[in-house]
């Protein structure tokens, strides 16, 4: 009986068990169907599409960038496809060790290995970076063969950017260059991140730049299968990629080539407009350097060869160095002087050949003075004496509020980075200008040389030739522009910039009209004559020449000073007189009287544009006029002898 009743415990107790863990059992059962639920139903879409993406991988493509062609269609930057090897350091095993296995199968020369450790620095570690561009066809077939034992490393067909026409017009075309950290950054910020996905280059100066977003175009994409390997097995589907818009530029490419001839690799720039439109014909900056060398990275020796010039290849000088205008200046102060009613076109002025302000006296460029001299007769024979006193009576803020509506002492608008504002000098620019009190004040003896384009005055040579490109439109204001079309190589569709004035300056026909038969009596009987002799048109000009250095009451003679301490050599110029088509401003830094360096080249640049004469060869100098002395005494840090 006892045994029995033990029995029975003993299978109550197996009972109650096995009905522990049945239930234990269960609630695991039940515990696995609401996770599988919860995967399977609740979350199918999430885990399917990460299914989808370790099976599908989103491989971006680039898009053509737009190419940019001159006025009649000469290519100046275009693409081309060729294929790089390239290192994704975060697949590789050894960096150094691959690039050393690499270079017994593939030619990198030391210059790769320093672009790729600089692009490295710059890079983040998941992307891939070129080791060697431009790959021959044998040279992927020996990588091709090798394959295998290179993690990390692949070829890749990319596109590159080409400059047919090398160092033409370089610093107004710009270049394209690998993209930098901040440049990413920028982009993010943006809002165009998700367009330059697979994209390594973007535009870094001149039009490349000013035009990114048109010439860059729209990213397409592939749907590409891989396998667990990451390798590609095939493409289920493809976006592709939108063209970026073509420019064609307002720039004569032949004139271009005539202007940078003419310097004959001297200093200085060049700004020629079409005044009727803003358009420019030709932007020179010379020396020049060859974009080519930035598209793959610029190797280090050739950045520090033009980093280190003294000429400074890399400086935009037409829209970016600044300088005196010298005498250039003469025609916009006598201008100004009408529109103020301070002067009458026949009111004289008798020049003894110095102008006598306080203890200080200022002479004249002729020994004994010019004479009677009224305003036509001031701009022919360039007479100083006439300016400084116009200067005392007009005082420096109605000068600055003159040249200010002019253009002067303001960006232009030219549509590439990097343009200066100039100085423009008035009371109120001197006060900003300087920290000391002591040095806040205007005294009224530097207005003096103001009026003659030197003291504190600096314009580039396209402020130049904008202000006079918009006394010869009587007072239309157009933006000086390098584009005149965009097209979309899609649909055709061609975008105009439309030459409009933005503004209307308050100007006379007869001042004007006034200026402009003074500038043409500068080129007949003039400082401008020898340099325009026999020419088949008719053009006006005024020559200029800057100081660079203070004489302190010394004697200026060319011959005696430094080459890079010389004068600058100045000439803005228009032609035909009745109907101007083209307005010239041409700087030859340390190149003397304007007559001697300048004039020349604008001649070439005439008789060019306006007979198809074309040089055969860089633009001589000319010899100084006989009446310019070549060292008047001045007691003033400026002197102008044109």
């Amino acid at each position: 009986m006892s045994d029995f009743y033990h029995n029975e415990q003993d299978l109550d107790r197996f009972r109650h068990r096995l009905l522990v863990a049945g239930a234990g059992v269960l609630v695991a059962f039940l515990l696995l169907f609401a996770r599988f639920f919860y995967l399977q139903i609740m979350q199918h879409e999430y885990y399917s599409t990460r299914a989808e993406s370790n099976r599908i991988s989103l491989v971006p493509i680039t898009p053509y960038r737009g190419n940019i062609v001159d006025r009649h269609g000469v290519i100046l930057a275009r693409n081309y496809s060729a294929f790089t090897l390239e290192i994704t350091p975060a697949k590789t095993l050894g960096l150094e060790e691959t690039i050393d296995s690499l270079a017994e199968i593939i030619e990198i020369q030391l210059k790769d290995r320093r672009r790729f450790k600089r692009l490295l620095e710059e890079s983040k570690n998941f992307e891939s970076i070129p080791i060697r561009t431009r790959l021959s066809d044998e040279e992927v077939a020996r990588f091709a063969a090798h394959r295998y034992r290179f993690p990390g490393v692949e070829v890749k067909a990319r596109l590159f950017r080409q400059y047919p026409e090398g160092t033409l017009a370089a610093h107004a075309i710009g270049y394209i260059s690998r993209i930098n950290v901040k440049e990413k950054e920028a982009i993010e910020e943006s809002g165009h991140g998700a367009n330059y996905k697979g994209t390594d280059h973007i535009g870094k100066v001149g039009l490349e730049a000013n035009y990114e977003y048109e010439l860059h175009g729209t990213a397409g994409h592939e749907q590409v299968e891989v396998d667990a390997g990451g390798r590609a097995v095939r493409v289920l589907s493809q976006t592709p990629p939108i063209p970026g818009n073509n420019l064609t530029l307002t720039l004569d490419t032949r004139l271009q080539k005539i202007a940078e001839q003419a310097f004959g690799g001297r200093r200085g720039s060049l700004a020629a407009i079409d005044p009727s439109s803003g358009a420019i014909l030709a932007l020179v900056s010379s020396p020049a350097f060859d974009p080519n060398l930035f598209v793959d990275g610029i190797r280090f020796d050739d950045w520090d060869e033009l980093n280190n010039d003294p000429d400074k290849p890399m400086l935009n000088r037409a829209i970016y160095s600044t300088h005196p205008p010298g005498s250039t200046f003469k025609p916009l102060m006598a201008l100004g002087a009408l529109t103020l009613g301070k002067r009458t076109p026949g009111q004289a002025i008798a020049d003894p050949g110095y102008f006598n302000f306080g203890n200080r006296r200022f002479m004249d460029d002729k020994v004994g003075g010019h004479g009677m001299v009224d305003m036509y007769k001031s701009i022919v024979v360039s007479c100083n004496t006439y300016y400084y006193t116009l200067a005392n009576d007009l005082g420096i803020d109605n000068i600055a509020r003159v040249m200010g509506d002019l253009g002067l002492g303001k960006k232009t608008g030219i549509d590439i980075p990097g343009e200066a504002t100039g100085i423009l000098p008035s009371q109120e620019w001197k006060q900003q200008r300087f920290k000391k009190k002591e040095q806040q004040k205007w005294y009224a003896g530097e207005t003096i040389s103001v009026g003659i384009g030197q003291g504190y005055n600096a314009y580039s040579t396209l402020h130049m030739s904008h202000a006079l490109a918009n006394i010869l439109n009587y007072g239309k204001v157009f933006r000086p522009h390098l584009v005149n079309t965009i097209t979309n190589p899609n649909t055709g569709e061609v975008r105009t910039v439309e030459a409009e004035p933005v503004r209307q300056i308050a100007l006379k026909s007869d001042h004007v009209e006034l200026i402009k038969r003074a500038m043409a009596g500068v080129v007949k009987e003039g400082t401008g004559a020898r340099a325009f002799a026999g020419a088949t048109y008719e053009s006006g000009g005024k020559t200029g020449t800057a100081q660079v250095y203070s004489l302190r009451g010394g004697k200026y003679v060319a011959g005696q000073v430094k080459e890079r301490l010389r004068d600058h050599s100045w000439y803005v110029a228009f032609a035909p007189v009745d109907k101007p088509k083209i307005v010239v401003a041409v700087m030859v830094e340390n190149g003397g009287f304007g007559a001697q360096s300048a004039a020349p080249i604008a001649r070439q640049v005439f008789d060019y544009y306006l007979t198809g004469q074309v040089p055969g060869g860089p633009a001589p100098e000319s010899e100084a006029p006989e009446d310019i002395s070549d060292g008047p005494l001045i007691e003033e840090d400026a002197h102008e002898t044109d």
